[in-house]
């Protein structure tokens, strides 16, 4: 038995039929506000809608002097509406007039109103509009009423989402939703792409707002969120790894919100009201995503942000996966027939390196981060494909919608979302000067980078995939000084077989042709994690079981991969080397693997590499206590510069809140790899450095005047560092970097003294 139709879900049904109508803009609102008016036994229902410059715009109203609409307007933060519109929190209010936020709008004629009731119009957090009821009595409205017209409001996110009130209303503005924003984040990879969006992981579309039978709609939410619990349950039994600690601990923290009585309620009430199961979750989620804003405690914003995951997954069990389709899919042709050759920009939470390669690369323009860190592994392909990433660029997803224009600066760190004809003017210019000095890096890729006295500086390139190697020659690169073989295992389904992992390593050293390949061993564990590989849970996994802690215990992975890295390399020369050594009988056990692998493949009549270089990486602290012994064990050495910062300043690379809190071009620092360079030189090693120290120039030139003549970095920042290197005296850098490296309370900082000296040398990159 259906249940009595409500004053909401008649309201709904009204609405519905106002919204099916083949009818002007204007003329929709106008009947929206008098069936709310009407249903509601209000006096007065006005709808306010925001416009750019934080101007909310009186629109529509049932009540007040309809002469006003599009002719009043207030700031937000301006009177109990502009209140509403800034804390996206409803207002409901006895007798307003009394109220100390109250503003009166004369033009309106609403001197004669008492009681007032409020609420934002929301759409994923955005306050975009606010929607009131007034009447002369002075009356509390009840929480079902203001319940009736939150939902009531999430019609009007919809229909100003749709783009129906476009052209609506004074010509001074747009609509906010369709402003122009600049979002400021941090430069992941360099370079300027202008595209449009793509949500990587995008907001579910619901498109059937209204429920035709309320019973049905109970019972769909009933049984997705059954579906939803269960499978938080069976995540928790079945994995053994996640009984104990605090994954544990916050997994049940994670079920107990699916189990919340409150979070429920208040979905089944939108039920109730006249909204589908799946537009019920959807409002609760974006009045629960307002909330969020306006929240900087970390703990309480990761706690609150369960409930919206929560309320994702729900969407997903409730509208399946065919149609949470992107507008622009990964190979970049249009769904909607649009453009098929437009430059996708993605735009992500975060994700894991693999999913990047799902794009279309000839489509590719750019990628956005909401988080993550600058030596995440995605961020590492991204530089591979030669695309800018901007990240740390908080509130982008809540700020866009698929296929809207963007500019990401990679440079500065900038995303301009719907750019203006300015912005847009202004990057053509820049995008042109780009190309320009590409075409003058071009003209430098057959030239030896050499200072101008006389120092000739090995510039290679850092690699990890087969997308990496068309970028050697033009780079003009000296050989490829740090190739990350984890990372075919990162994109792989299942684990690469030895046949597999021996084609890879061949055709790198083909395409690599004369040019030496230093090959790093399997640097997996810690950020690092193989699906297809069983993990164990860590409290701090970057400080764990990883690298050749992982390898040595166990051996089969390393030995397989040994023998296909010498396999691939027979008749040629072979680098290779270990990551993450934090003593030096580490180095001595893999040498007996490796020893052993050279013999049974001798043994069986294999040719073997012509030349054999095995050198280890220093990124831990506890090496540099060890570095005699170090350089009497191996080949040659390179130093892992993301790695031994962190480790040396206990900061997490990864983690926003201090990311930036300290300088690698720091005195601390810069000891660390004088110590590094003088015990090599010493023992007369070879000794480079791979990692983002060196792309960066201030960062290159501390290297460089420590003796550092071998770096590796990514392709695109080869040609920058060889044309500062060409301009360099490297004589006059060390005269004054040198001393000031050893000053116990310098006066400049090194950055502010190379800044400095290359202002007054004139050096440009």
């Amino acid at each position: 038995m259906k249940p009595m139709e409500t004053g909401p879900r008649v309201l709904l049904k009204r609405l519905r039929e106002v919204m099916a109508e083949s009818l002007g803009a204007q003329v929709k609102l106008d009947k929206i506000v008098d069936h709310i008016a009407a249903n509601m036994v209000a006096e007065v229902c006005s709808v306010y809608i925001l416009r750019t410059n934080d101007i909310l715009e009186l629109y529509a109203t049932k009540g007040l002097n309809p002469e006003a609409v599009h002719e009043v307007s207030l700031k937000v933060g301006e009177g109990l509406v502009g209140t509403i519109a800034a804390s996206a929190r409803p207002l409901n209010i006895q007798d307003a007039q009394k109220h100390p936020l109250f503003a009166l709008l004369p033009e309106t004629g609403e001197e004669s109103f008492s009681s007032f009731m409020g609420v934002p119009i929301l759409r994923a957090g955005r306050s975009l509009g606010v929607l009131v009821v007034q009447n002369k009595d002075k009356r509390v409205y009840r929480d079902d009423e203001i319940e009736a017209l939150e939902t009531t409001a999430m019609v009007l996110a919809e229909l100003i989402a749709a783009g129906e009130l476009k052209g609506l209303g004074s010509t001074s503005s747009e609509l906010d939703i369709n402003r122009p924003r600049t979002i400021r984040g941090s430069s992941f990879a360099k370079g300027i792409g202008v595209g449009n969006v793509v949500l990587h992981a995008p907001r579910v579309v619901v498109t059937n707002l209204f429920n035709e039978d309320f019973e049905v709609e109970k019972q769909r939410l009933s049984d997705a969120l059954d579906k939803l619990r269960i499978s938080i349950d069976n995540m928790l039994e079945r994995n053994e790894l996640l009984q104990h600690g605090e994954t544990r601990e916050v997994l049940d923290t994670y079920r107990m919100f699916a189990n919340d009585e409150g979070w429920v309620r208040r979905m089944r009430e939108a039920v109730r009201n006249g909204l589908t199961a799946e537009a019920a979750v959807e409002k609760v989620q974006s009045d629960h995503q307002a909330r969020m804003q306006r929240v900087s405690d970390p703990y309480i914003r990761d706690r609150m942000s369960d409930f919206d995951d929560l309320a994702y997954r729900l969407l997903r069990e409730l509208v399946g996966e065919d149609q949470n389709a992107k507008i622009l899919n990964p190979s970049g042709k249009s769904e909607k027939g649009g453009n098929k050759q437009r430059k996708l920009i993605v735009v992500a939470r975060n994700m894991a390196a693999a999913e990047l390669l799902d794009y279309s690369k000839e489509n590719l323009g750019g990628l956005i981060l909401e988080d993550g860190g600058a030596a995440s592994h995605v961020v590492i392909v991204a530089k591979a494909l030669g695309i800018p990433v901007v990240g740390r660029a908080a509130g982008i997803i809540s700020s866009v919608e698929n296929g809207d224009e963007v500019i990401v600066d990679g440079q500065e760190g900038v995303a301009y979302l719907r750019p203006g004809g300015d912005i847009k003017l202004s990057y053509s210019d820049k995008i042109h000067f780009q190309a320009e000095r590409q075409r003058k890096y071009e003209k430098l890729r057959d030239f030896s980078a050499v200072t101008v006295d006389g120092m000739k500086i090995k510039l290679q390139m850092n690699a990890g995939l087969l997308v990496d190697l068309p970028q050697l020659a033009p780079s003009g690169a000296d050989g490829i000084g740090l190739f990350r073989t984890e990372l075919q295992f990162m994109v792989s389904a299942s684990f690469p077989r030895p046949g597999q992992q021996e084609e890879l390593y061949r055709q790198v050293l083909d395409e690599a042709k004369d040019l030496p390949v230093t090959f790093r061993t399997l640097d997996v564990g810690g950020d690092k994690v193989l699906p297809y590989l069983r993990s164990v849970h860590e409290e701090n996994p970057a400080l764990g079981w990883r690298a050749v802690r992982l390898a040595l215990d166990r051996p089969g992975l390393l030995k397989s991969q040994i023998r296909a890295l010498l396999k691939a390399a027979s008749g040629r020369e072979l680098r290779l080397m270990l990551p993450m050594v934090t003593e030096v009988h580490e180095i001595r056990r893999a040498r007996v693997i490796i020893d052993h692998e050279i013999e049974v493949l001798k043994r069986f009549g294999y040719q073997l590499p012509e030349n054999f270089k095995f050198g280890a990486m220093i990124e831990v602290p506890s090496i540099l206590y060890q570095l005699d012994e170090v350089m009497n064990t191996v080949d040659f050495i390179s130093v892992g510069s993301n790695d031994l910062f962190q480790f040396m300043m206990a900061s997490d690379r990864g983690n926003n809140i201090i990311a930036d809190r300290f300088d690698p071009v720091s005195r601390p620092f810069a000891r660390a790899l004088k110590i590094i360079a003088q015990s090599a030189i010493r023992h007369k090693k070879e000794f480079s450095l791979c990692g983002d120290f060196a792309e960066r120039p201030m960062g290159a030139l501390v290297l460089f005047a420590l003796g550092y003549q071998s770096v590796s970095m990514s392709a695109a920042s080869i040609g920058p560092i060889k044309s500062m290197i060409r301009n360099l005296d490297i004589g006059k850098l060390r005269e004054i970097l040198l001393p000031a490296i050893d000053e116990v309370d310098g006066g400049q900082t090194l950055r502010e003294l190379l800044k400095d000296f290359v202002d007054s040398n004139g050096i440009t990159y």
